[in-house]
């Protein structure tokens, strides 16, 4: 299991202007049809404005008052709550990475693999078609192990990694391959999350993704874009008290928001922090 920690991206705007351009030029005729919104099937939403907790550095009971509550896909779901299912789906966990086929792990130019730093995770390589289709078939047994545990959506984690990847993965990419996931998560009854990644919230239909996890969205005044993406159907993590009063001013009163602490901490543990307010 990898601790949380708040995923940033820069450069948004600019990010955004590229993708639209390598939308409106077109990528190969697989990406293209990668990017076909799949038939609907039915879903059940998180409520909007509701108790929650991030709970994907190892469950606990849920606090009075959480009706939305995360765990790892090693976890099992909270009874009577809405459930969100932890995946790493763009990145390989440090203890996986040797059971990943070694040409799926994204490589520069001399053939080193491009890792992460903060997390030490190698970036899984989702630049053709071929390939994104064989790491589907890996994050989707996954998926699958969250709907057989009785989660009611999933969480991919590391959308953003191709700002992480030297220019090496594009937007575009992380897109085909989230619509991979969105498309079998939707076939098992999951609603699918946006983590983090403002700078595609606009993208969120073409990519299937039904509501967002953000990080810091109040630390770093994005909420307001996953609020207009997503219809309010938003979680927030802040991991310091002043991006908890930032997100609280301005969006308390729509969106669901937690302060937990950056390695998202069990109660008992030293580091452990929970606050709504």
């Amino acid at each position: 299991m990898r601790a949380a920690g708040a995923r940033r991206t820069t450069g948004a705007l600019a990010v955004a202007l590229a993708f639209a351009v390598t939308a409106l030029t077109g990528c190969d005729s697989a990406g293209r049809a990668e990017r076909d919104a799949p038939k609907p099937h039915a879903v059940r939403l998180p409520p909007r404005h509701a108790g929650f907790d991030y709970q994907i550095g190892g469950a606990y009971p849920p606090p009075r008052g959480v009706r939305i509550v995360s765990r790892d896909r090693s976890d099992s779901p909270a009874p009577g709550l809405y459930n969100i299912c932890y995946v790493n789906g763009f990145q390989a966990q440090p203890a996986e990475r040797s059971s990943w086929p070694a040409d799926l792990l994204l490589r520069d130019a001399h053939g080193k693999v491009v890792i992460d730093e903060d997390w030490n995770e190698p970036l899984l390589d989702l630049r053709t078609r071929a390939k994104r289709q064989r790491v589907a078939q890996r994050v989707n047994r996954w998926i699958d192990g969250c709907a057989h545990r009785g989660f009611d959506a999933v969480e991919p984690d590391n959308y953003d990694s191709y700002t992480r990847s030297h220019h090496l993965l594009t937007a575009a990419d992380a897109t085909a391959f989230m619509t991979l996931l969105s498309r079998h998560a939707h076939t098992r009854h999951l609603a699918v999350a946006q983590k983090n990644t403002a700078e595609l919230a606009g993208q969120r239909e073409r990519a299937g993704l039904d509501f967002a996890v953000a990080e810091e969205c109040g630390q770093y005044d994005e909420c307001g874009v996953y609020a207009k993406a997503f219809d309010d159907r938003v979680v927030d993590i802040e991991y310091t008290d002043s991006g908890l009063r930032r997100a609280l001013a301005r969006w308390g009163g729509r969106l669901s928001i937690v302060r937990r602490d950056r390695d998202v901490s069990t109660p008992g543990s030293t580091e452990y922090v929970r606050r709504t307010g």
